[in-house]
């Protein structure tokens, strides 16, 4: 019986798990991994981490759990694949079925046929197309090259200033590795806010956290030319004029679907210039699938098809490749929430499904709110969690979740992308049966919190406004009675400083003729936490105020200056 051969194009995540999985599912098939960069199986989400210093070993990027390095000895005497490390894939002859591919270290160039085909070629970095981009000095963070690179100027510590050009995953995580090395860090976004996967107002509270370790930020303002003298980069120049000094200059401006091969054999490509495939990865070519940060998926709520270059989605898009190319179409991937989460110094930043600003794009008519509390009780030494739900208004069904804080970001994400891809609604999630114990969670747990508030914002009971209308309303002159319902000790420690009056909850029964007369004047409630705030705003409603709001996630969510 004449042995199936497959053939992989790429070794990173998705080839790799493709040709393993294809292994799996045939012991006897012909498998080959050609692959351009000399490394295999790199865990690129850890470059950063690398960078940073959080480990020393640059192996532990490249090895399985128990420490063994993949490499091609590795991938041909534990799993009988053949990786053709440093040989670049050329061309594809889909009629004859055949690859030609060259040797980067000797030119030779050889031709291997196949029965199915796999591209996993990956992504490549997006750079601005502004003038010094050439200098010596200036880096991505897309390959081991890059990181071994960036590993190498912590360690020498010559660079004193950097600017990182980005605002994203790569761009905040690589602030965060830059700064731990001693690395004055201007992090540079040209649109208005840092990681777009959130709603202004919750990246705004990262954004101050970065400013907090010592690391500047600048956004709305992007790079217009990389500047240097003899060739070295010398300073970054921004539009408005303002020249940055560095030495150094990291460029995370996003990636594009790396499709050039497939594309010059006539492969169809989307709107993203991803390939095409379907849920089982298959081209427009029978024979031949792709998987990773080189194809597009749909998004699961709007159907839209994404770019989506995640690790998690290259290694599950990889599997499905690798089970189907040897036993038929019988794997699926349906497609994507774009669930991710990062490390933000320390602080999480997670989101899974739409941010609010996305869903309206998206023709929902969207309804949110934004909570903040412990992760777990006082005792047990919870850390703060600042979440916004978003939901459809009429359906009440949930679009998605974003939490931001130094509290268990990831146990939040993780649990509503679950509630996502089950189609669950606000009401579904307000009862959920989550594991509780105080070292875990409170008894309420965070999100399940965040349905409560958004079901009364959806009902009527509650009526709530985000910091950023607030803010709003003030500086255009607004007339608004704002009421502090905290402690004295409170207010003396912490306060917003924007017109508020402080009257405690426990006194307000006794206060109500501090109020406004006019019935319907508009106040706002808040505390900390805006859990007293809600209570007052019961409380007055009850005594005929009829424009009473409470300011959503109270003082730990305003993201703009205060008083203290």
């Amino acid at each position: 019986m004449k042995r199936k051969r497959i053939v992989v194009i790429g070794g990173s995540a998705a080839g790799p798990k493709a040709a393993a999985k294809a292994r799996r599912m045939d012991q006897h098939a012909d498998i080959i991994i050609v692959q351009k960069e000399p490394d295999l199986s790199m865990a690129s989400c850890g470059y950063p981490y690398y960078v940073g210093g959080t480990f020393d070993d640059r192996n532990e990027l490249i090895c399985t759990p128990t420490g063994v390095v993949r490499d091609p000895q590795f991938f041909m005497k534990v799993k009988g694949i053949r990786a053709l490390t440093r040989t670049e894939a050329t061309a594809v002859d889909r009629k004859r079925h055949l690859i030609t591919c060259r040797n980067l270290d000797t030119g030779e160039e050889e031709t291997i046929g196949y029965d199915k085909l796999v591209l996993a070629t990956g992504a490549r970095p997006i750079i601005p197309p502004v003038p010094g981009t050439d200098l010596e000095g200036i880096t991505t963070l897309q390959s081991m090259r890059d990181a071994d690179f960036l590993r190498r100027v912590r360690d020498e510590g010559k660079v004193r200033n950097a600017v990182v050009v980005g605002g994203g995953l790569i761009g905040v995580e690589t602030c965060e590795a830059l700064n731990l090395a001693g690395i004055h860090i201007t992090l540079v976004e040209m649109l208005p806010q840092i990681l777009m996967f959130l709603d202004w107002d919750l990246a705004k509270l990262l954004e101050n956290h970065i400013r907090s370790k010592d690391a500047h930020v600048v956004t709305e303002n992007p790079v217009a030319a990389f500047l240097g003298e003899n060739g070295r980069l010398t300073a970054v120049k921004l539009r408005n004029g303002t020249e940055l000094p560095c030495e150094l200059a990291v460029v995370a401006t996003g990636v594009r679907p790396n499709t050039d091969l497939g594309a010059s054999a006539g492969l169809t490509l989307g709107r993203t210039r991803g390939y095409v495939v379907d849920e089982h990865m298959q081209t427009s070519d029978p024979d031949i699938y792709a998987a990773g940060d080189c194809i597009e998926v749909p998004n699961l709520i709007t159907g839209d098809k994404v770019h989506a270059p995640y690790g998690d989605l290259a290694n599950l898009q990889g599997r499905v490749a690798g089970q189907n190319v040897i036993l038929g179409n019988q794997a699926r991937f349906r497609g994507t929430l774009q669930t991710g989460v990062c490390k933000v110094f320390d602080y999480a930043a997670g989101a899974t499904g739409l941010s609010e600003q996305r869903a309206r794009a998206a023709g929902f008519d969207a309804v949110s709110v934004v909570t903040a509390a412990p992760d777990k009780p006082g005792f047990m030494g919870g850390n703060l969690l600042v979440l916004k739900l978003v939901a459809e208004r009429g359906t009440g069904r949930l679009l998605g979740l974003q939490c931001v804080g130094p509290g268990d970001v990831s146990k939040r994400i993780a649990t509503a992308a679950m509630a996502l891809h089950g189609n669950l609604t606000v009401a579904d999630l307000a009862n959920a049966d989550l594991p509780y114990a105080p070292p875990f969670s409170p008894a309420i747990d965070n999100l399940i919190m965040a349905a409560h508030v958004l079901e009364n914002k959806i009902t009527g009971r509650m009526k709530g406004i985000s910091s950023r209308d607030l803010k709003a309303k003030l500086d255009a002159g607004e007339k608004i009675f704002l009421v502090d319902t905290r402690g004295a000790d409170e207010y003396e420690q912490m306060r917003l400083g924007i017109g508020e009056v402080l009257i405690p909850l426990g006194a307000l029964r006794d206060r109500l003729g501090e109020l406004p007369a006019d019935k319907d004047a508009e106040i706002v409630c808040y505390c900390k936490i805006s859990l007293r705030g809600y209570e007052a705003a019961s409380l007055l409603e009850a005594h005929g105020w009829r424009n009473v709001k409470v300011l959503e996630g109270g003082i730990m969510a305003w993201p703009f200056p205060r008083e203290k």
